[in-house]
Formats: C-alpha cells, sequence, structure tokens
C-alpha cells in the first residue's frame, strides 16, 4: 500500500528481550539519556494546555463543557511552563500515552512533567514515544491502588530503553512516517466517505418502505401529521402505545465490573443495541445475591430499545435478539416493548430505526428538561408509526432483506478494513521507529510536495492507536493540583 520495505544490513540485540534486534549503527540508550527534567511557573498569561493521549498536547478550550471536567483555579502562577518543542507528561496517565512534545508555548498542570529532549529530533522522538512499543514501558513504571490514576515514577520511567538512529536518519523517517500517514489518512477517509453513503442508501430504502410501502401508485391519504405526510390508503396512523400489550423496562442494580460467565447472570447496558443491531456482550455481573422478577429475563425474539446513553445517537437505537448465551436482564436504561398480534416486530424494528422515528425520539429528548439523552416511557408510548396490515409488513420485511443484502455486504466490509487501516498504520510506526523496517531509500524518493502536503501529520495530532478511543482527556482531581 504504502511501498517495498528494506531490512537494516545488520543488526544487534537491542538488551530487550521481547524486542529483538536494532540496527547496528543505532544507539541503545535510555530516557535519563535524552530528558531534562525542567520547571517553570509565573506565566499566567500563556494558554493553558492539556495533555491527551489521542493527541499528545492540544490548547485547552476553557469555554467548552466537555474541556472543563477538571479544576482550574483562579490563580494560575503555580502551573508549568511548556516551550514549544519540550516534552510534556500527565504523569498519571502516562501508562495510556497521555505525553507528547508540545507545538507551542503554554503551560499544564503542576502535577505534570516538563522535560527538555536532547540528543534526538522533536519529531522523531514524539513519534517513537507515543508508538505502541514504547507505551508498555511506562505501564510497567507507573503504579498505585485507583485504576486509571496510576502514578509514574520519575526513576523508573528514566530507565525506559529508546533507541536513537543518527539526526539526519530521525528525519529521514519522519518524512516517511509523515508520508505514509496522509496516504493511510485518506484510505480511511475514503471508506468512511463510503460507509456513509451506503448508510444514506439503505436508509432511504427503508424510509420510503415503511412510510409510503412498496406500491408506488397506490393511492394516498393525509396522514394528519405534518411532518409525515401522505400515507397509503389502506394505512393507520398509529401512536405506539395502541401496538403494544406492554413495555418493559429494567432495574438499576450495582453491577460487578466484568461479564457475566457460567450460572451467573448479567445486566444489559444501553449500548447492547445499536443501528438496529443487537450487541449480546454489553452487559454486566450481576451481585450473586440480587433478587430480581423473572419477567426481566431477555430471551430471543425480544426487542429493545435503548432508553439512555452518553453518546445521542444511541438513545433510541432499536433491535431484535436473534440469539443469546448469556443469562440477562434488563437495564433500567433498556425498554422492551412487546408488540399486538397486528404488528410484525421485525416491521417495528425497521421503523423504529428509519429516520422519522429518530426525529420523534430526537424532539422528545430535547423536550424533556434535565433528561439530557434519555428517552421517556412516555415520550415513547407516544411516538407515532404508519402502520400497514400485517400481510403488507411481512412483504415489506422481505423486499429490504433482499434489496439492501448487498449494501449491507459492502458496509460491513468498509467498516472491517477501517480498523485493519489504523492497525496497520500503529504497526508500521511501531516497526519503523525501532529499526525494524529500513525506510532511509524510500524516505529519499520522496518528492518534497508528497512530504509536506496536506494538513500536519496525524503521527503529531491523533491517536496512537486509532481514532476513536474513549478514555477521557487530562483527567486530573482537585487534590492533583499541587505545588
Amino acid at each position: 500500500m504504502i511501498g517495498d520495505f528494506k531490512l537494516y544490513p545488520a543488526m544487534k540485540d537491542s538488551g530487550v528481550p521481547w524486542l529483538g534486534d536494532v540496527p547496528v549503527h543505532w544507539e541503545v540508550g535510555k530516557l535519563r539519556h535524552l530528558l531534562r527534567r525542567v520547571t517553570e511557573r509565573n506565566r499566567p498569561d500563556l494558554p493553558l494546555l492539556s495533555v491527551v493521549r489521542e493527541k499528545g498536547v492540544i490548547q485547552r478550550d476553557t469555554t467548552s463543557k466537555d474541556e472543563n471536567r477538571n479544576f482550574i483555579p483562579d490563580d494560575l502562577s503555580n502551573y508549568k511552563v511548556a516551550r514549544a518543542g519540550q516534552f510534556v507528561m500527565n504523569k498519571m496517565k502516562a501508562w495510556q500515552g497521555s505525553y507528547g512534545i508540545s507545538r507551542q508555548e503554554g503551560i499544564v498542570s503542576p502535577a505534570y512533567f516538563v522535560f527538555d529532549v536532547t540528543r534526538a529530533d522533536g519529531d522523531f522522538f514524539h513519534t517513537a514515544i507515543r508508538s505502541r512499543t514504547y507505551i508498555p514501558f511506562f505501564t510497567q513504571a507507573s503504579d498505585g491502588v485507583r485504576i486509571g490514576q496510576w502514578d509514574l515514577a520519575e526513576t523508573r520511567m528514566k530507565e525506559i530503553p529508546f533507541f536513537v538512529p543518527s539526526l539526519s536518519e530521525q528525519v529521514a523517517i519522519v518524512r516517511f512516517l509523515d508520508h505514509a500517514d496522509r496516504r493511510i489518512r485518506r484510505y480511511i477517509r475514503a471508506k468512511q466517505k463510503l460507509i456513509k453513503l451506503l448508510k444514506e442508501q439503505k436508509q432511504a430504502k427503508i424510509y420510503q418502505a415503511v412510510t409510503r410501502g412498496l406500491d408506488p401508485n397506490v393511492r394516498l391519504k393525509p396522514s394528519g401529521v405534518e411532518w409525515l405526510g401522505d400515507v397509503p390508503e389502506r394505512w393507520e396512523v398509529r401512536r405506539l402505545k395502541t401496538l403494544v400489550r406492554r413495555i418493559d423496562q429494567g432495574v438499576s442494580p450495582q453491577a460487578e465490573s466484568y461479564l457475566a460467565d457460567g450460572d451467573a447472570w448479567g445486566v444489559l447496558k444501553a449500548g447492547c443495541v445499536n443501528h438496529g443491531v443487537f450487541k449480546e456482550r454489553e452487559h454486566k455481573r450481576l451481585p450473586g445475591d440480587f433478587a430480581f422478577d423473572p419477567i426481566l429475563a431477555v430471551a430471543p425474539g425480544d426487542v429493545l430499545v435503548s432508553r439512555a446513553s452518553g453518546s445521542p445517537h444511541l438513545v433510541g437505537s432499536v433491535g431484535r435478539v436473534s440469539s443469546i448465551s448469556y443469562k440477562v436482564i434488563l437495564s433500567d436504561k433498556t425498554f422492551r416493548p412487546v408488540f399486538n398480534q397486528d404488528v410484525d416486530p421485525d416491521f417495528m424494528v425497521l421503523a423504529m430505526n428509519s429516520r422519522y422515528y429518530r426525529q420523534q425520539v430526537e424532539q422528545a429528548i430535547s423536550g424533556a428538561e434535565g433528561l439530557a439523552n434519555n428517552l421517556p416511557l412516555s415520550s415513547l408510548r407516544g411516538l407515532i408509526f404508519a402502520i400497514p396490515p400485517v400481510e403488507e409488513q411481512q412483504a415489506i420485511i422481505e423486499y429490504l432483506r433482499g434489496s439492501t443484502e448487498q449494501l449491507r455486504a459492502t458496509l460491513a466490509q468498509a467498516e472491517r478494513e477501517i480498523p485493519l487501516l489504523r492497525e496497520y498504520r500503529s504497526r508500521l510506526i511501531s516497526d519503523v521507529v525501532t529499526g525494524k523496517l529500513d525506510v532511509r531509500e524510500a524516505a529519499a524518493q520522496l518528492l518534497p510536495e508528497e512530504a509536506d502536503e496536506l494538513e500536519e501529520s496525524l503521527i503529531v495530532n491523533e491517536a496512537v492507536d486509532g481514532d476513536e478511543a474513549e478514555l477521557p482527556s487530562d483527567e486530573l482531581v482537585e487534590e492533583e493540583v499541587v505545588a
């Protein structure tokens, strides 16, 4: 995809058993040979910076609610100055890769480390140290009792090995990886655009079928609902409460942090359904002494509706349970409508994942004051659907299964390729910065415009192991902001 790679002609033992050999002319040093800790304060006039796993050192947006989860004192004079080219580290989250070379001048938390970097090009050091080769070293150098807030021992950190080629070779490596990264980003963007188009095409087919039916010449009548418009003459416009015998809602136990297994029971999380797909493993183990109503047990054939989520696009997502191998119950964040006999559950799953259902859900959520990203039961019961006779519902189901089969297959393939591309990128970076691949000749053949084109490199600006990292950024609690 990027080009042919060569191996270095002569290698030597790296001294790290699981890493193997490195090029014979590379220096095998330790971070103490490259880093010198510095402390400069009393510059509250400088912009506030954050250190995040996904991007390294970035300017903090103090106007964003998401960026203001952490305590920021009124007096910033004790904050440390980080200058462009210095290495900044959140020592409580170094094990996640929350560190990097700063690209601008600013100030960071007093609890952070700031280092001058010597004997290494800043871009090379940033790229290498944030690769998946080096992050495990920082995990080994961290300890503590609070998972997610392990403290880095500076003395152990400075003993982490670092492999240093010549400066000219470091520049060549960065040049090549910048070029390769842009190529991979283009591939990923192309796949993402394809996925978006396929989803839009699939959604358009479903929307047309569940609101107008399959006969383009059918007689229409006003639905009485402005946003729905006309519907086929034989169809009924009904609220969900008239289509169900009941709607079950689960409980909210203090579940364990791991999955159920054996004879243990689990409770489904809100993410158990997403875009019409049931995800069986989205559950947590119930405490052994927890008592619950057996009616809450989930069974194949159930239709589940997500009530609440940290992500707005998951709220109201609907899926049908095709099979299940764990014993799980509904959580309080999951609804289970039990439909009347005049409604095919598969038709309702299609209708409830269509655009016009989503529009109603978004309006219901925005109108539920104090219930951000929550779909109230009363709102769910009041949602409106265009309902054909049962035989037409079943014809629509069969049509959509056949007409979207190729779309689903192409979509699934494109979605599988994106994580493979990200894995390829991560592995390529790791192999190049540890001397497993010799890219000097490939870098020399790049034209200047190829090395410098487009936006800044992802190696500098994006995640180490993927673009969808969910871990929170720069998470310092107040007591960690110390002098």
